[in-house]
């Protein structure tokens, strides 16, 4: 194994047993409350731990080149459990949300395997040499977007569209091409904004604060800056959090990194950001690296959707872009989100033991 591999491996199991520690700190409050067992997250996560742990050694020992055959089946795959979140008796909806399936002993969450499925499509098929694939780039991301905003999971979908489109430019598409998408984002993400009222309530809140007016922002907001403004730069000490007691909403999960922060303080969440940065250098080491086209795209990939989904979580923690709600890779609960992250990791090691 590659010493890229190896701190690769090592830096994504740190990030995983540093958010079974986190979690734990952060949710025992709410499991007493809500389920009668303080260590019921806790628990839980050390189980998907153990799970992705195994998925990635399992990768690890896989040739990536096997994916290539397999890529449309699993994406269609993939596509077809979206559409089963919709299905009463199979999909499970939550606060509204149409986003898991339940298998009756575990929930199982399509979004974010669709995330590797789509990845793992892409690069098989952007690898090859072809012209004027923008139209059925378009269509495919389009289709696979627009069942994630159904749920509805716009962060999530963010994530996925903009992972699809760094492939398709590593590619080598053109920039006009790029221009073009960039385009049409925006235009899309104006149009989503103004059809729900919430998402436009986020982004006014968010404009007011810029413009020094605390007040006008929202719950949510306000006590993850009460959180950040505790914890200062040392923290208050690892179990001292006071937001964890329903203060802060979604502690274990999109709002894990604000609690972290008031308990480590700004030295520790500075740590963590590093431990992020350091996973997306050696992911793109290692897809710089990787003997063909598939496999440059494929660990680019990967690599991207960790990197841009931790970024937009934990830049939403600090205020700079408007709240949105999508887990912190392996630091946030929720066994899907791990699995994922932990079986990504397992195939970029594939990737780093492939020799030209």
């Amino acid at each position: 194994m590659t010493k890229p591999a190896i701190f690769l491996f090592a830096t994504g199991t740190l990030l995983s047993l540093l958010g079974i520690f986190i979690l734990y700190e952060s949710s025992t409050y709410f499991a007493l409350l809500s389920v009668g067992d303080k260590y019921y997250f806790f628990k839980n996560q050390l189980v998907w731990f153990a799970i992705g742990i195994a998925g990635c050694i399992l990768a690890a020992k896989i040739n990536y080149k096997n994916y290539y055959k397999f890529a449309l089946p699993l994406l269609i795959l993939s596509l077809f459990l979206l559409l089963l979140v919709f299905l009463p008796g199979i999909g499970l909806e939550l606060k509204g949300a149409h986003r898991w399936i339940n298998l009756g002993f575990m929930t199982v969450q399509p979004s974010e395997i669709l995330k590797i499925t789509l990845t793992v499509y892409l690069a098989a098929w952007l690898s090859e040499k072809e012209s004027g694939r923008l139209l059925a780039f378009l269509m495919l991301i389009g289709a696979s977007v627009i069942l994630v905003l159904l749920e509805p999971d716009m962060g999530t979908a963010f994530i996925i569209g903009a992972t699809a489109t760094a492939v398709y430019f590593l590619s080598g598409a053109p920039f006009r091409d790029l221009i073009f998408i960039f385009l049409l984002i925006l235009v899309a993400g104006a149009g989503l904004i103004r059809l729900e009222p919430y998402r436009a309530e986020r982004l006014l809140a968010f404009q007011n604060f810029n413009e020094k007016d605390i007040g006008s922002a929202s719950y949510h907001v306000k006590q993850i800056l009460v959180a950040l403004g505790s914890g200062g730069i040392t923290g208050l000490g690892f179990g001292n959090s006071i937001q964890k007691y329903a203060y802060l909403p979604e502690s274990t999960t999109d709002s894990i990194f604000s609690i972290f922060a008031e308990e480590a303080g700004f030295i520790g969440a500075a740590l963590l950001v590093s431990l992020f940065i350091v996973l997306a250098f050696l992911g793109f080491m290692i897809s710089a690296a990787a003997p063909d086209l598939f496999g440059r795209l494929l660990a680019a990939g990967l690599i991207t959707f960790i990197s841009i989904q931790a970024f937009v979580n934990m830049a939403s923690q600090v205020v700079l872009i408007p709240l949105t709600g999508v887990p912190l890779p392996f630091i946030s609960y929720g066994g899907s989100s791990l699995v994922i992250n932990l079986i990504s990791v397992g195939i970029l090691l594939n990737i780093a033991s492939i020799k030209k």
